[in-house]
C-alpha cells in the first residue's frame, strides 16, 4: 500500500496548481475529474437557470401589503448574484457538488402569503431573520442532531420521493401533466388527454434521446441531451415561430422561448441589495413568530432532505446517510438564507437541481465553482439563460428523477411500520409538491406507528419532537386563526 501511494504522488503533481485544487477538493480521491467536474458544474447550472427567470416571475409584481412591487429586472439580476456567491461559498467550505438558488417553496410562499400582511423589506427581514436561527441551531449541533435521529430508512425514503418530486416538476415543466382544472382528476396528460404541442414533443425527444445516451454509458450523456435538445427547439421556433405560451395558451414555450437573442449582454441592477427591514410593528408578535416557525420549518426540513438525498446520489453519504462535512454544510446552507433575504431574492437553499450535475460526474465542490461562476456571469448575460426553454430542462430532471428512485432498494419494506411511513414520505412529496411536507408525514408516521407497533425504544426522543413540531407545522392555519 505504502509504495503504491509513493508511487502515485509525482503523477497528480501536488505541488502544482491542479495537484492543489485536487487534493483540496478530494477529487481523485472521490474518483472523480476536473472534467467531469466541470462537465457536471455545466449540467448543474443549465438545468438550473431557470431559476434567473422563474423567481423574478413569482416575487415580482406581487404587492405587498402597501401595495409596492419588486422589479423583475432587479430580482433576476439579486437571484443570479445570490445564487453564484452562495453556491462557490459552499463548494468552497462544504466542498460537496450541491448548488444555491432561491427556493421555490419559500419564493411562493413570500408572494402569495407574507407580504399580505408585511411590506416586501419586512418579509426579507423575517427570511433573515429565519436564517438566523438556522445557522445558530447547525452552529450549535441541534440541527445535526436531530438529522441524525432520523432512520436511515427515512433518509432514503426522502431520496426516492426528492427524485418522484424533481421527476413531477420535469413532467408539469414539459406540459406533460397539466391541471385538468376539475375536481377530479385534478391533473391530466398534456391537452385533453395527448401530447399536443410542439414544446412538449421537445420534451419528449429530449428525454429519449439523453435516456438513450445514458443507458449507452456515453460522457455527458445529460450535457448533450441538453445541447440537442436546445438546439431542436431554436429550429422549430425558428420555423414554427410558437412564442411564448402567455402570449399563445396552449401552444407556446413555458418560461423563455428558444430564440438567438439579439442582445446578448446587460449590465445588472443590483439596488435591492440591502433592501430589508426589521420593523414589525404593524402586525403583532404572534404572527411574524408564526411566520417564522414556517420559514424556518420549511427551510431547514427541504434543505436536510435534499441534501439527503444528493450525498447519497453522489455515493457520498454512509452507511447511516451521513456525508462529509456535514456541520459546515448545515451552517452555510443556513447563510444561504441570510444572503437570500438581504438581497431579497429570497431563501437560497441547495437545490434538487443539483443532482443533474451529480449524474454528469460531479462529486466535489468544484463544480460548484463552475456553476457560482456561470451564475455570476448569467447577471451579465441574462438573454443566454433564457435560450434555454424548460421543457428541454425538463428532461433532464426526469432523468434525475429515475436515477434518485433507484435508492429504493436500499430498504427493507417487509415491516408495515416501516412500509407506511416511507410511502408517506415518497409520494407526499410530488403530490403536496413540497419536500418539507413528505418528511413531515414520515416522520409523524414513523414515530406513531413504530410505536404503538412494540418499537416505541427503537424511536428517538429528537424524532418525537421533530414529529409534534411537525403537528404544529401541519397545523399553523387554525393556530394563527385561533390567536388573530
Amino acid at each position: 500500500m505504502n509504495s503504491s501511494t509513493q508511487t502515485a504522488e509525482p503523477q497528480t503533481d501536488k505541488g502544482g496548481l491542479k495537484g492543489r485544487l485536487d487534493s483540496y477538493f478530494q477529487i481523485s480521491a472521490r474518483g472523480s475529474s476536473f472534467g467531469g467536474e466541470v462537465r457536471g458544474g455545466v449540467v448543474t447550472f443549465v438545468t438550473m437557470a431557470y431559476i434567473v427567470i422563474l423567481n423574478p416571475i413569482i416575487l415580482s409584481g406581487k404587492p405587498d401589503v402597501l401595495g409596492n412591487t419588486l422589479d423583475f429586472g432587479q430580482v433576476g439580476a439579486v437571484t443570479a448574484l445570490t445564487a453564484g456567491v452562495m453556491t462557490i461559498l459552499f463548494g468552497l467550505i462544504a466542498r460537496l457538488p450541491f448548488a444555491f438558488a432561491a427556493g421555490l417553496g419559500i419564493n411562493s410562499f413570500l408572494a402569495f402569503s407574507v407580504v399580505g400582511v408585511v411590506t416586501w423589506p419586512e418579509a426579507m427581514g423575517l427570511v433573515v431573520i429565519n436564517g438566523l436561527v438556522i445557522v445558530l441551531l447547525a452552529a450549535t449541533g441541534l440541527r445535526r442532531l436531530i438529522f441524525n435521529a432520523v432512520p436511515y430508512e427515512l433518509k432514503i425514503a426522502i431520496t426516492v420521493g426528492i427524485g418522484l418530486f424533481i421527476a413531477f416538476i420535469g413532467l408539469v415543466d414539459a406540459g406533460i401533466v397539466t391541471s385538468t382544472g376539475n375536481a377530479s382528476p385534478p391533473v391530466g396528460l398534456g391537452i385533453g388527454g395527448s401530447i399536443a404541442t410542439w414544446p412538449a414533443i421537445v420534451f419528449v425527444v429530449t428525454l429519449l434521446l439523453t435516456g438513450v445516451l445514458m443507458a449507452r454509458k456515453v460522457k455527458g450523456a445529460i450535457l448533450i441531451g441538453l445541447v440537442s435538445g436546445t438546439v431542436l427547439a431554436v429550429i422549430v421556433e425558428a420555423i414554427g415561430h410558437l412564442g411564448s405560451a402567455v402570449t399563445n395558451p396552449g401552444i407556446g414555450w413555458g418560461l423563455s422561448v428558444p430564440v438567438i437573442p439579439g442582445n446578448w449582454f446587460a449590465l445588472p441592477d443590483l439596488s435591492l441589495v440591502g433592501a430589508v427591514s426589521f420593523d414589525f410593528g404593524k402586525v403583532g408578535f404572534l404572527t411574524v413568530l408564526m411566520l417564522v416557525f414556517t420559514l424556518v420549518f420549511t427551510n431547514f426540513f427541504d434543505a436536510m432532505g435534499t441534501m439527503t438525498g444528493l450525498s447519497k446520489e453522489a455515493g457520498l453519504a454512509d452507511d447511516k446517510g451521513n456525508f462529509p462535512r456535514l456541520r459546515s454544510a448545515l451552517i452555510v446552507e443556513g447563510v444561504g438564507a441570510v444572503a437570500g433575504g438581504f438581497t431579497s431574492s429570497s431563501s437560497n437553499t441547495v437545490f434538487i437541481e443539483s443532482g443533474s450535475g451529480i449524474s454528469e460526474g460531479a462529486r466535489t465542490g468544484f463544480a460548484n465553482i463552475v456553476t457560482g461562476l456561470l451564475f455570476i456571469a448569467a447577471m451579465f448575460f441574462t438573454p443566454i439563460a433564457a435560450i434555454v426553454p424548460q421543457e428541454v430542462a425538463a428532461a433532464a430532471l426526469v432523468i434525475v428523477g429515475a436515477l434518485m428512485m433507484s435508492q429504493i432498494r436500499g430498504i427493507d419494506l417487509s415491516e408495515f411500520s416501516v412500509l407506511l411511513p416511507v410511502f408517506l414520505t415518497v409520494v407526499i412529496m410530488p403530490l403536496t409538491y413540497s419536500i418539507a411536507n413528505g418528511i413531515g408525514a414520515g416522520f409523524l408516521a414513523w414515530v406513531v406507528v413504530r410505536s404503538l407497533s412494540g418499537k416505541a425504544k427503537q424511536v428517538s426522543p429528537l424524532l418525537w419532537v421533530v414529529a409534534i413540531g411537525f403537528l404544529i407545522y401541519f397545523a399553523r392555519g387554525p393556530i394563527e386563526a385561533l390567536f388573530a
